[in-house]
């Protein structure tokens, strides 16, 4: 029988995302953010934790949803991410977390080619969850796509 993979499910707007539970680390309340000058606009800065600089992306802005004030229920989701070929913790700001599940354990279907406001090379495949679609996403391409990676390059990462 096969394992049942686990998924870390998260709300930005009114639309559901998930990524690995495996490449999770844990959940923070939002906390002080030190910003980065000349950062990209997703590039919200840098949080202490555990005495390690860890860099924080905004997924709303990543994604192009309107700017909205942080609430009680705004998480910042440290993960496991390659950026520039190397491992390293990522804070990624949501509007809520929801819960650990398996998505409904069936197959993930294909990501849309069309209609989608996130690029289709940022999504592993979407997925269903209590009725509702779950959109899965390829977390080391989201991170390595576009102005980070530079970010990187050009000493702004942790």
């Amino acid at each position: 029988m096969a394992e049942t993979r686990q998924y870390l499910t998260f709300g930005i707007d009114r639309e559901r995302f998930a990524l690995p539970i495996e490449r999770v680390r844990e959940i923070l309340d939002l906390r002080p953010i030190s910003r980065l000058p000349h950062a990209p606009p997703y590039v919200v800065g840098l949080i202490d934790v555990r005495g390690a600089g860890l860099l924080v992306i905004d997924l709303r802005a990543k994604f192009g949803f309107p700017p909205v004030a942080a609430t009680n229920r705004t998480r910042i989701i440290l993960v496991d991410a390659a950026l520039g070929g190397v491992d390293q913790g990522v804070g990624l700001v949501t509007d809520c977390v929801f819960a650990v599940s398996d998505l409904a354990g069936v197959a993930l279907e294909p990501p849309p080619s069309i209609g989608a406001r996130w690029r289709a090379d940022d999504i592993v495949g979407v997925g269903r969850d209590e009725g509702e679609f779950v959109i899965v996403l390829d977390l080391d391409r989201l991170i390595e796509s576009g102005e980070l990676a530079a970010a990187d390059e050009a000493g702004l990462a942790a």
